[in-house]
C-alpha cells in the first residue's frame, strides 16, 4: 500500500492577522497528502512514515488563489514555492462585517477544490513578544544535524519535549497571554501544523507562525531549518511595520544567529525593543562569548541558561508589569 497518495490540490492558509488598519494573509498551495492526526501513543516507526508523508506534497508554483475576505475576492498567484501573500489595506475592525477569510484554489483546476477558511486576528497595543522556536521552545540540536533529523523525523507535536520551565517563563512574558506573541523561525511551511499543535499541547501562549518559504520536500528534508537565517529578519521587519506603536520582547538562542539578527533589529529600530533574551546553546567558545557579549545594543540582552533564571530577571527587574 502507498504511503501517499495525491489526489488532489490544495490550499493551506498559514496567517490571517493584522492591526486596526491592516490585514495580512499568507499560505500556500500544494498537492494533497493523506495523513491521520498524531498522537502521543505513535512510535517512531509512525512518526517517519507521517514525516514522510507530510514532506511528500508538491508545491504548486503559479498557481492561482481566490480569497474572500468581507464579500471582496481577491485573485493571488503563487511563486516558485507554491507559496503567496496578501496585504489588504483600510479595512478597520467592524463589529457586523465578518472576519472569516476563505482560499480556494481556481488554477490548476482539478475536480473538486476544496475551500479553507481562517479566522483574522488583530493585535494591537503598545507591547509585544517576538520569538524563535528551535531551541528557544522545543529541544531541536539545531547545531547537530544528525541529532536534528533525527528528532524532527521521529517525534511529533506531542512527543517533541520543550525547553523545561517554557510555558511558565511565556505566560509571564506575554501577561498569561496578555501581550501578543509572533513566532518566526528558520523550520519550513511543512511543520507548521506541528508548532500550531505543540504550542497547544505544552500549553505555551499561542500567536502568528512565521516560518521559512523555501519548499523542503524528501530529496532535502535534512535542511529543513538551515540555512540562510535572513529571512527571520525580514519577518521580524514586517511585525516592526506592522505594528509601530509597539515595542517588542525579542527572544532566541545562541546557536542560530539570533543574537546577530536581533542586534540588527536594535540599530534598525531605536527604542522598539525593550530587551532580549538569549538562551546559551552548548558550550560557547571564548570568541563566540566574546562576540556576544560586545554586540550592539547589548545592554538589551540577558543571557540565560534556564527559563527559571529568565524568570528571576522577569520578577527581579519587574520588566513585564
Amino acid at each position: 500500500m502507498a504511503l501517499v497518495k495525491h489526489d488532489k490540490i490544495i490550499v493551506e492558509p498559514f496567517l490571517t492577522f493584522g492591526n486596526t488598519e491592516t490585514v495580512f494573509l499568507k499560505g500556500r498551495v500544494i498537492s494533497a497528502y493523506r495523513e491521520k492526526r498524531p498522537s502521543s501513543r505513535n512510535n517512531w516507526l509512525k512518526n517517519i512514515i507521517a514525516s514522510i508523508r507530510r514532506y511528500s506534497g508538491s508545491s504548486v508554483p503559479l498557481a492561482k488563489v481566490e480569497i474572500n475576505y468581507r464579500d471582496k475576492n481577491y485573485i493571488v498567484s503563487t511563486d516558485e514555492n507554491g507559496v503567496f501573500e496578501l496585504q489588504i489595506g483600510e479595512c478597520k475592525p467592524n463589529n457586523e462585517l465578518s472576519e472569516l477569510v476563505t482560499f480556494q484554489v481556481l488554477e490548476p483546476k482539478t475536480r473538486k477544490s476544496p475551500v479553507a477558511h481562517m479566522e483574522v486576528k488583530r493585535y494591537s497595543g503598545n507591547t509585544g513578544v517576538i520569538s524563535d522556536i528551535d531551541d528557544t521552545i522545543i529541544i531541536s540540536h539545531s547545531t547537530d544535524i544528525g541529532k536534528k533529523f533525527w528528532l524532527s523525523v521521529s517525534k511529533n507535536a506531542f512527543t517533541r519535549r520543550p525547553l523545561p520551565g517554557v510555558s511558565e517563563f511565556y505566560k509571564k512574558l506575554t501577561g498569561n497571554g496578555f501581550y501578543p506573541i509572533f513566532y518566526v523561525s528558520s523550520s519550513d511551511w511543512s511543520l507548521f501544523d506541528l508548532i500550531k499543535d505543540f504550542l497547544r499541547f505544552r500549553h505555551i501562549p499561542e500567536g502568528p507562525i512565521l516560518l521559512k518559504d523555501k519548499h523542503i520536500n524528501l530529496k532535502n528534508i535534512w535542511k529543513s531549518g538551515s540555512g540562510d537565517h535572513s529571512h527571520k529578519l525580514q519577518k521580524i521587519e514586517l511585525l516592526m511595520e506592522m505594528f509601530p506603536e509597539m515595542q517588542f520582547y525579542l527572544v532566541g538562542d545562541s546557536g542560530q544567529h539570533d543574537p546577530e539578527i536581533y542586534a540588527q533589529v536594535i540599530k534598525d529600530y531605536p527604542g522598539r525593543v525593550k530587551d532580549v533574551f538569549i538562551r546559551i546553546v552548548g558550550q560557547l567558545d571564548k570568541s563566540r562569548e566574546s562576540e556576544l557579549m560586545n554586540l550592539p545594543g547589548s545592554d538589551h540582552f540577558h543571557f540565560i541558561e534556564s527559563s527559571e533564571q529568565a524568570i528571576e530577571i522577569l520578577e527581579k527587574e519587574s520588566i513585564v508589569k
